[in-house]
């Protein structure tokens, strides 16, 4: 009962110490791979917690584990955040009061920390080979136990240690795990406590290489970039007592730790950093707005009250003042695609209802309708401004992305179809030459679905063509195509005299 009340008093002095400081978040992923949805979720929610507390959000890069690092992808990663919207306070481009942000930058500070550890005694020189550790794996494994460090260099005298310090015998650091259990209040999760010392042996904090491990370097980062809240995945949960075992051992305050649920694939399946489909750059190469996908992100981990049968698109304003650390999940989601693309709808009307976007948008079709349509010269697209939105104004409920504009069923928009519907009966010829001169004579504005359907039907009869054999010959003439919209959408939405244009092709 007591130890209950002694952890609820020291929650309350953490989040009250918390309150009434600034808050300082990070995001600290390492350049092993491209940032994917896992990771950009982390990143939100922490960009979201540090703006609506007035706080500060902090990019660290850890590459502490040089082997995996990957050529350019830390400058990918930025990137990718600045696309989506998410700008940090403290990076390493722009630097900040408790850099480098860096780890490998930092190997000084980490070699003047170990030094603390190993003078109080909680750490020590480790000089077992790579060989005795496999034979304990391999010897744990076929006993059926738990593969873990014996902790055998734990007992060395410190004679021993110096004699194979000065013989220069290869060594690492480790920290000396606690037989008890460091229980903490998870943000999300509420209590928690892992029993690490059942599982692991005591940890290497720094490698033989001179380079910390992540666990170490994490604990001395957040300390000395005073770090206020660790907000995480769910994944390093079983580690946060470890991390509190290493604040207690140097003497420092650990932050207030908060885990976020896993994120799973629509199948059930975890996500995967090398897994297609996944990455935040391909969701931006298939023209997916950021603010769709970040939306998409936040419905896969809560923190808001939303509707989930009704995708509502949150502006960033909105996504920060409606975010609530109470609200997030503590079970995995599953990524629900379909669920994206109407976001990602939802965002091309809010864009286009506001006229400052318009030339954005423009920009962006003009883009894709050039690269779908590459050996169609300038003058033969259809590129002006006022088509271009009239064309989104028509099919923002048709699409979900901008480039469904250049699909089979769309391409008439933009280019004459090449293909000609074989047109022989002279009562067909006269109709499409009436039409065009209905067409001429009539102002653009007037072209309406009221005034041009009792015409059609109208057409069809005096000639003596069946209504939809009409349809049908010109829906060929002006798209290409069999099927696909109404022959009165595809007049309005190409206009009075591109119509005409593609009429006159026929009756010449």
């Amino acid at each position: 009962m007591r130890g209950g009340i002694l952890r609820i008093v020291n929650f309350l002095f953490l989040q009250k110490r918390y309150c009434s400081e600034q808050v300082r978040v990070r995001f600290a992923p390492s350049p092993t791979g491209y940032l994917h949805l896992g990771g950009l979720r982390t990143a939100l929610y922490n960009y979201l917690f540090a703006r609506a507390k007035n706080g500060t959000f902090i990019l660290r890069i850890e590459d502490t584990d040089q082997s995996r690092t990957i050529p350019g992808a830390m400058e990918k990663l930025q990137d990718d955040l600045i696309w989506v919207g998410i700008i940090s306070d403290e990076d390493p481009m722009r630097g900040g009061p408790y850099g480098p942000y860096l780890q490998s930058k930092r190997l000084e500070i980490y070699k003047e920390n170990i030094q603390k550890l190993l003078h109080n005694k909680t750490a020590y020189y480790c000089f077992c080979t790579e060989n005795r550790l496999n034979l304990l794996r391999r010897e744990a494994i076929k006993n059926g136990h738990v593969p873990k460090y014996d902790n055998k260099c734990r007992h060395s005298t410190e004679e021993e240690v110096k004699e194979k310090l000065r013989n220069g015998v290869p060594y690492c650091i480790r920290f000396k795990l606690s037989p008890n259990i460091e229980a903490f209040d998870d943000l999300i999760y509420g209590h928690v406590a892992h029993d690490i010392s059942k599982v692991e042996g005591d940890p290497i904090i720094m490698k033989s290489d001179g380079f910390p491990t992540y666990h170490f370097a994490n604990v001395v980062d957040d300390h000395y970039m005073n770090i206020s809240h660790v907000l995480r995945g769910v994944e390093w949960q079983i580690s946060t007592p470890k991390h509190l075992m290493l604040y207690k051992a140097f003497g420092w305050v650990p932050p207030v730790y908060g885990h976020l649920p896993l994120i799973l694939n629509s199948d059930g399946s975890k996500l995967s950093k090398r897994q297609d489909g996944i990455r935040v750059d391909s969701f931006r190469n298939s023209n997916i707005f950021p603010l769709a996908l970040l939306n998409y992100v936040t419905h896969a981990g809560g923190g808001f009250m939303r509707n989930p049968d009704t995708p509502e698109i949150y502006t960033y304003e909105h996504l920060i003042k409606k975010f609530d650390i109470k609200r997030i999940n503590t079970n995995s989601t599953k990524l629900a695609p379909e669920i994206l693309l109407e976001l990602n709808r939802l965002e091309i009307s809010r864009l286009l209802s506001n006229p400052n976007n318009h030339k954005f948008l423009i920009e962006r079709v003009r883009k894709i309708v050039k690269e779908a349509f590459p050996n169609c010269e300038n003058k033969t697209l259809k590129l002006d401004e006022d088509h271009i939105i009239s064309t989104l104004n028509w099919a923002q409920n048709r699409i979900n992305k901008l480039s469904d504009l250049v699909t089979t069923d769309l391409a008439f928009i933009w280019v004459i179809p090449t293909s000609l519907p074989d047109i022989t009966s002279p009562e067909c010829i006269d109709a499409i030459k009436h039409l065009n001169d209905k067409l001429m004579e009539t102002d653009e504005n007037d072209l309406l679905t009221d005034v041009l359907k009792p015409y059609l039907r109208e057409l069809a009869e005096k000639n003596g063509i069946p209504f939809p054999r009409l349809m049908k010959t010109l829906r060929k003439i002006l798209s290409g195509l069999e099927s696909g919209p109404s022959v009165i959408e595809m007049i309005e939405i190409l206009g009075k005299n591109e119509t005409q244009l593609r009429l006159k092709r026929c009756i010449q």
